[in-house]
């Protein structure tokens, strides 16, 4: 049965840090090269065999997935899902005695941890050229899945567009203050901690920090974050932009009062990046293994992302998503996972000013 961690309980940096600086000295070891499709390496068919997944992807658009998938091979997949960082925590702790096959990510820093312990194995080279390359793993052993922007979603009773922000670096000075709602705890924070110690150091960083907190008042998740933007309770908040679209949905026209504006290119806060998942490279079961990764990256998973609860980018070629106003193309290039590392340094930094225990 799979073990389901509410979305709202996030201490992903908290629990990654745990992972990235553990002293367990974990290594992988190679693992097979069969083709990701529905047969084995011996030719014989992957029907009837089974995988498990571990899961921090939003849980509706996984299981529209594994749907797709299993009607497809006839492999069965089961999902544990919860928060992406603590299953990294767990995979690293259960060594190569997991049972996971394999793990798929919201963010890269969780499958950076994985890959710098060595537990992850390449991706079958023609599934990772299903998706441009700087979307995936540089050495290959992660491919990513889908994409999504950070924006600033705000309250249109309260602000309009051009009072919004051009750079989320405006959002420590004291014209906020009172104004703003923040979720840091959400995976998708962590990472524009990160470009700000990347694109100032970590001195400015902390005080752009400690502005932010002075100016906000802290939601446990961007759900509910967008909708007490939506509700006017703040005016304002950075989030990932498929949070708001479906917020849309959801309320349908009348009941929207916010809208999304987007940082200047090159700002910490014009951020772009990937959902992406690898195989363990202990797993019982590389062939059925390969064969998902190959699956999430073909076009019949892409219209899924594409046309799903999910609301974000799909990656592959040929495929877009309609339901929102934004292209990706439009949105710029996606971060590179290497600019992103771990996330440890930027969880060091909100425990610090006290935005996480």
């Amino acid at each position: 049965m799979p073990v389901v961690v509410p979305r709202s309980v996030r201490r992903t940096t908290a629990v990654l840090a745990t992972a990235a600086a553990s002293a367990l000295v974990l290594t992988g070891c190679g693992g097979s090269k069969t083709p990701g499709n529905s047969s084995s390496a011996s030719g014989g068919s992957l029907n009837g065999q089974s995988i498990t997944l571990y899961s921090g992807q939003h849980q509706q658009t996984v299981d529209e997935l594994v749907k797709g998938f299993e009607s497809r091979t006839g492999v069965k997949v089961n999902v544990r899902s919860g928060d992406e960082a603590e299953l990294a925590n767990q995979i690293l702790q259960e060594g190569a005695a997991s049972p996971a096959d394999v793990f798929f990510a919201e963010n890269p820093p969780a499958l950076t941890t994985l890959e710098e312990k060595g537990l992850l194995t390449k991706a079958d080279s023609s599934t990772l050229a299903a998706v441009p390359s700087g979307d995936s793993s540089a050495k290959g052993d992660w491919v990513g899945v889908s994409a999504r922007e950070a924006v600033f979603a705000f309250n249109t009773g309260k602000l309009s567009a051009a009072q919004a922000p051009s750079s989320v670096k405006d959002l420590a000075s004291a014209a906020w203050k009172g104004k703003l709602g923040i979720a840091p705890s959400e995976t998708d924070f962590s990472p524009i901690v990160t470009r700000m110690i990347k694109a100032d150091g970590e001195a400015a960083t902390k005080s752009w920090l400690e502005g932010l907190k002075a100016n906000s008042k802290v939601y446990a998740s961007n759900e509910d974050l967008v909708a007490a933007i939506n509700r006017g309770e703040a005016e304002g908040g950075v989030i990932d932009h498929y949070y708001w679209y479906r917020l849309r949905d959801e309320q349908g026209a009348s009941g929207i009062h916010s809208a999304l504006a987007y940082f200047k290119q090159g700002d910490p806060g014009s951020m772009v990046d990937v959902s992406g998942a690898g195989i363990l490279a202990n797993s019982k079961h590389q062939a059925a293994a390969q064969a998902f990764l190959a699956y999430l990256t073909s076009k019949p998973a892409q219209q899924i992302i594409a046309t799903s609860h999910s609301y974000e980018y799909p990656l592959a070629a040929g495929v877009q998503n309609n339901k929102v106003s934004r292209p990706l193309k439009d949105a710029g290039a996606v971060v590179p996972a290497s600019d992103l590392g771990d996330g440890k340094q930027a969880l060091q930094l909100l425990q610090s000013v006290g935005l996480l225990s």
